[in-house]
């Protein structure tokens, strides 16, 4: 992208609002607790299916659950299926899976449809196996999983930010003089380079005290 040397004012604000969106918005913490939790109770769905249990769902979803397909057997059903996915159908099982006579299906979809997710910590340092365990020991003692299931209501992760990534998708300032240069270069922001570095942070989540409510 190139922007002559009058828009690089435009270019500042656009990447210093990508930055807070991502950590605001895309990254908060609820969004990323929601987003992790609803992996969870499609990977548990799908190894129910797996081995034999009745799990209800569309057409569309259950197509997917009830196969391991890769990258390579994505044929032209697969993508007919694929098209026919949407926002319902995971809606639509999550309120059938919440009646489920397993309890971490159940749990999983009653934390997203009752707006109860699991506490999410987050921080800049890595969290330690200690404190992973200790709250995987916790949860255990409470609830009715065993410590190969523990990874659906205890888990951790990483994310990072790098608001602008200049070897991927540069913007580039066109001078007056017919002159380019990288717009962290040619901007008078000083935090602009410094938005320029991937920026990590760390966290995990685990239930709450309570139970989500059951419909």
């Amino acid at each position: 992208l190139v922007l002559e040397e009058k828009g690089i004012y435009s270019a500042e604000k656009f990447i210093v609002a990508r930055r807070l969106m991502y950590w605001m918005v895309y990254l908060h913490k609820t969004s990323l607790a929601a987003e992790n939790v609803l992996v969870r109770v499609l990977r548990r769905a799908k190894e129910l299916i797996m081995q034999g249990e009745h799990v209800p769902a569309s057409e569309a979803l259950n197509y997917f659950l009830s196969r391991d397909l890769q990258s390579g057997e994505f044929d032209n059903h697969a993508l007919k299926m694929y098209a026919l996915l949407d926002d319902t159908d995971i809606l639509s099982a999550l309120k059938q899976w919440m009646h489920h006579d397993d309890f971490i299906l159940s749990y999983l979809s009653r934390s997203i449809i009752n707006r109860r997710l699991p506490k999410i910590e987050l921080r800049k340092n890595d969290f330690t196996e200690e404190e992973i365990n200790r709250r995987k020991k916790e949860v255990l003692e409470k609830y009715p999983v065993s410590e190969k299931e523990i990874q659906y209501l205890v888990f951790n992760g990483e994310v990072q930010n790098q608001a602008y990534q200049k070897n991927e998708g540069p913007i580039i300032i066109l001078k007056k003089n017919g002159a380019l240069a990288d717009v962290a270069a040619a901007s008078d922001q000083l935090n602009l380079k410094a938005l320029s570095s991937s920026v990590h942070k760390y966290f995990m989540c685990y239930p709450k005290e309570e139970l989500p409510d059951a419909i």
